[in-house]
């Protein structure tokens, strides 16, 4: 009953001061859900819920209004006192308190239609969704959005046009290649079940952009699939995100059949950083830069 107390208060508080605030300095945009929110003009302190977004915010230059962020997101470069939150159940009282001037909330953070964030819109907070990208351009036009809600649309401009040109040298380098290899990147080894993406992934996009073939690029999204269907397909080159796992190429080697398959009989199996090519942030090209010399290194050299 106190807590609950205390978090009435609490929006009580906040409620008054966004009040007398609002009408003048308050930007309405449309998040990347597709929601309205009436964001601040002024941006002083940051809750960031995702990884991804907390990558984003620090290129523009923003680490030091952090206020909160979840716990697989980057540190070393926020304030030392910075608060870790689990955004699964996220602390409604512990957020308030902070009192932050926008949460930039991922998808990854909603267990059905719950909003994990109803207490915070209520207390007058801007909460905006940024849900995982599904393609390069979509990486993009995220990092703009929160350049638009963070008061820094000229950064976010410059980086995506950064991100772009790279993107395009790439493709330009891409388009030389005739021997194009088949290749099957595993981002997931649990119990024996094995994961990996098709099409409508940011992930296949990468693949194709450096000159490479998916393997299952006729499937949509992220799925599983069997050792006995990898083996039939016969990639010529195996890359794995899984650098959490030392022994990772020495269990895909070891398989059950996979010692027909030319990935492995040529040794080309791989390991490329997870991070860097699981999140959408502007990192994103260091996973493709990897994943590109992993396939072509006569053709790609970023050392």
């Amino acid at each position: 009953m106190k807590k609950i107390l205390t978090i009435s208060l609490l929006v009580l508080g906040i409620l008054v001061m966004s009040g007398c605030q609002k009408e003048s300095s308050n930007l309405d945009v449309t998040d990347r859900e597709g929601n309205q929110v009436s964001v601040p003009r002024t941006i002083n302190k940051i809750v960031s819920t995702a990884p991804s977004n907390t990558e984003v915010l620090i290129e523009l230059g923003l680490s030091d209004k952090i206020v909160a962020v979840d716990k697989y997101s980057p540190k070393d470069t926020l304030n030392s006192d910075v608060t870790v939150i689990n955004f699964r159940e996220p602390d409604a009282e512990a957020l308030i308190a902070l009192n932050p001037d926008i949460i930039i909330a991922s998808g990854h953070n909603k267990v059905g239609d719950e909003d994990p964030f109803k207490l915070l819109k209520e207390a007058g907070i801007a909460v905006v969704y940024i849900p995982s990208a599904t393609s390069l351009q979509g990486i993009l036009d995220d990092i703009l959005f929160i350049g638009e809600v963070t008061n820094k649309k000229v950064e976010a401009t410059n980086i995506t046009k950064d991100l772009q040109d790279e993107f395009d040298e790439i493709k330009a380098i891409a388009s030389t290649i005739t021997n194009k290899v088949d290749v099957y990147f595993e981002i997931g080894d649990y119990s024996g079940k094995l994961y990996t993406f098709g099409s409508e992934t940011f992930l296949n996009e990468v693949v194709t952009l450096v000159g490479g073939n998916n393997i299952y690029a006729n499937e949509t999204s992220w799925i599983s699939v069997s050792s006995e269907d990898i083996i039939i397909k016969n990639p010529d080159v195996i890359i794995s995100n899984q650098d959490y796992n030392s022994e990772i190429i020495t269990n895909i080697k070891n398989r059950d059949g996979f010692e027909t398959i030319n990935a492995v009989i040529n040794d080309k199996i791989f390991v490329v950083n997870g991070n860097k090519t699981s999140r959408g942030s502007n990192l994103i090209i260091e996973g493709i830069k990897q994943v590109a010399e992993a396939l072509y290194p006569d053709y790609y050299d970023y050392n």
